[in-house]
């Protein structure tokens, strides 16, 4: 009985010992079951935001070494209400009802507003998610200027062979930029079986990326409609490193983050290959994502410096066929037009923006001289199929109430 007992610790012994190796040997991939299943539960999101590398490998964009600061404008007050669509909204409730953590308002390069809650930071990288998207379409106009690649209507498996027989194949990378490859997609997020969802197995196994874009199949004829793509944005993270030679953090460090003179350390998060989510794994603080806008803002132009070719940031910025006009469009699968991986929220305005999951914006007034970050943790993001749960038209609204009452305090 004794030697039954002995023997019977000993194996519970063997168990737990064994446990705890195996939670620290794959604490990152626990840890990052316990994030994607929360997400569009309704669950809180505003410390996973501020912790993505706990979650996920990632690639670091280092910080300049001439730091560029912005400076400080006169002190705007918000707008204490906003209308949207007939309905009157109380901005702070707002602003706290979508989980914000972060406000900047810049005009004419100038803070006017700056204000963080919640888990957010001046010096904090924040998730971005999908704004990430205008940052690889800034990479892919940077790899065309310094003769990386040739055109925007070079065909993108012409400079990532995994592409051939893929829906990809021969489709022309300005296609691809402006979401109108013509792939198959499903990006619903309550659907289990989306392949936005089938990209979260992906993403928490580690596996290639590259591999799954190959697995894409076409729909569409290319350059015909404009349907959200998530996968449009990872083959072009893709072709900038196949195209590059380098990671798309490497090449961004050198050709824009630091020429923007990034206050703070940013990064990528990657699957286990390296190859970072271009699609919505960029983590940078509200200040340096404002550079970004910034420079769209100034047509390319940087203290002097044309990082990016005038015509480069208004083919960007311009619905260039009719099926990426905005308004209703029966070429195109929403409201918003498109251009080169930013929004075009409105016809007859020359205003873009970059819009991330959970409320994140980029939001630029070129003709107001204005840009402006959000960044949020909306725990009701997409948690029921209603607009409600996006927020997304009334945040605009609320931005251009703050545009309004800026232009009127001056």
């Amino acid at each position: 009985m004794k030697i039954a007992l002995y023997i019977g610790g000993g194996i519970i012994g063997i168990i737990g010992i064994t446990a705890i190796i195996m939670s620290f040997v794959y604490k990152q991939e626990i840890a990052r079951y316990g994030y994607q299943t929360s997400l569009f539960t309704g669950a809180e999101q505003q410390h996973h935001f501020v912790r993505q590398e706990r979650y996920f490998p990632i690639n670091e964009m280092p910080r300049s070494d001439t730091p560029f600061v912005f400076p400080e404008g006169a002190k705007l007050a918000l707008p204490g209400t906003f209308s949207h669509e007939a309905e009157s909204f109380e901005t702070d409730r707002f602003l706290e009802s979508t989980d914000t953590a972060a406000l900047l308002v810049l005009k004419d390069g100038e803070i006017l507003f700056e204000d963080y809650w919640l888990t957010g930071n001046v010096n904090r990288p924040w998730l971005t998610h999908s704004v990430s998207k205008s940052f690889i379409s800034a990479a892919v106009g940077l790899a065309i200027r310094d003769g990386h690649i040739g055109s925007v209507e070079d065909p993108i498996s012409q400079y990532v062979s995994a592409f051939s027989g893929s829906g990809y194949d021969d489709v022309a990378i300005r296609d691809v930029l402006q979401m109108s490859s013509g792939v198959k997609w499903d990006e619903t997020y309550s659907d289990p079986n989306s392949d936005m969802n089938r990209l979260g197995k992906v993403m928490f196994y580690g596996s290639s990326y590259d591999d799954f874009v190959a697995t894409m199949v076409n729909e569409r004829v290319p350059g015909t409609y404009n349907r959200y793509t998530g996968m449009d944005t990872q083959a072009l993270t893709a072709l900038v490193a196949r195209a590059t030679g380098q990671s798309v953090a490497d090449f961004l460090t050198e050709t824009l983050w630091h020429p923007l003179g990034a206050e703070n350390d940013a990064f990528w998060t990657t699957d286990k290959s390296g190859r970072e989510l271009g699609l919505g794994g960029f983590n940078a603080t509200a200040r340096d994502l404002a550079k970004l806008g910034e420079l769209y803002r100034l047509n390319g132009n940087w203290n002097g410096s044309q990082i990016l070719p005038v015509d480069w940031v208004a083919a960007s910025v311009t619905p260039t066929a009719p099926h990426l006009v905005p308004g209703e469009n029966e070429r195109s699968a929403h409201g918003y037009g498109y251009g080169y991986q930013w929004w075009l929220p409105e016809a007859g305005s020359r205003d873009f923006t970059a819009i991330g999951i959970y409320n994140q914006f980029v939001y630029v007034s070129p003709d107001n001289g204005m840009v402006i970050v959000k960044l949020s943790a909306n725990r009701y993001y997409a948690s029921e199929d209603s607009p409600r749960a996006y927020r997304e038209p009334e945040t605009i609204s609320m931005f251009r109430a703050i545009i309004e009452h800026a232009m009127e305090a001056e």
